[in-house]
């Protein structure tokens, strides 16, 4: 038998390295994709030649799903002991985050929950005008964004914004999530990609000590006390994972008997969320 392909391919070429998510049937962010991820952040933290990551999705229709609700929904509803330091999900993530390299995502279809927040751990995202699709959907669920979605969309929308996208759990086109300040900038699809292209190869024609150094201090400024926040961010979650009156296990039961967690089902998420307290 053939090994099964992996979630996630690298194609590296003058001084870039291109990640594409290839995880079917809609890049779920479960264990497979996110021990995909593990390794890929291993593999780039080792990579002395590319200065620049251009984060993809083999999948035009789905950059990342979300996470895997399937799998959230058979956590067991207990009390967990309080986390004293940041959990795989968060420590992947901030990895990503801390990469040598200047990271950017090009994001076309679906981009919720964890693909989101995949998202916000770049440097910098460009999507595509009438293809991309961004969203907070944990609340509905009975959960809260628990991948950096609270720490890192507050920094970069502002408090008031990020409270219309988490507690609404509702869609925002490419254009919305640029006014927001969410993305960089909306483009359309046929320019989406060309651009990228030459951002990726403008930035990595510059000097790598400078690009990283430039780098760490402009994080240094904007995400001060970003672990903090983030270890706040999981108490919470695994508070609502363990506390039987967040509604998280019915609520998610009807998102799957529903059809939601398909590709054909995905398109009305946002609309399902507001009948999920219903029997």
């Amino acid at each position: 038998m053939s090994e099964p392909a992996s979630p996630i391919r690298i194609e590296a070429e003058a001084g870039i390295a291109r990640v594409v998510l290839d995880h079917p049937p809609m890049n779920l962010l479960g264990a497979e994709l996110m021990g995909a991820l593990f390794q890929t952040v291993e593999r780039l933290e080792q990579d002395d030649e590319s200065r620049v990551v251009v984060l993809s999705s083999a999948d035009p229709d789905f950059f990342i799903a979300h996470g895997d609700v399937e799998v959230i929904a058979q956590v067991p509803a207990e009390p967990t002991p309080r986390a004293e330091t940041l959990p795989f999900t968060h420590q992947i993530l901030e990895r990503w985050r801390r990469l040598p390299q200047i990271t950017i995502a090009r994001i076309e279809g679906y981009a919720r929950g964890g693909g989101s927040e995949v998202c916000l751990a770049c440097d910098m995202r460009f999507a595509a005008l009438d293809r991309a699709v961004f969203a907070q959907p944990e609340v509905p669920l009975g959960i809260l964004p628990g991948a950096g979605g609270t720490a890192r969309l507050t920094r970069m929308v502002g408090r008031a914004r990020a409270a219309e996208i988490i507690l609404g759990g509702d869609d925002f086109s490419a254009r919305e999530a640029e006014g927001y300040g969410w993305i960089n900038r909306a483009l359309p699809a046929d320019e989406l990609g060309p651009f990228v292209d030459r951002l990726a190869r403008r930035i990595a024609s510059f000097p790598a000590h400078t690009l990283r150094e430039t780098k760490r201090t402009i994080q240094t400024i904007a995400d001060d006390g970003i672990e903090r926040d983030l270890l706040t961010e999981q108490h919470t979650f695994d508070a609502l994972m363990g506390d039987p009156r967040s509604e998280r296990v019915p609520r998610m039961r009807r998102f799957l008997d529903r059809g939601v967690q398909t590709r054909e089902g995905e398109r009305g998420l946002a609309a399902a969320c507001e009948t999920l307290g219903q029997d």
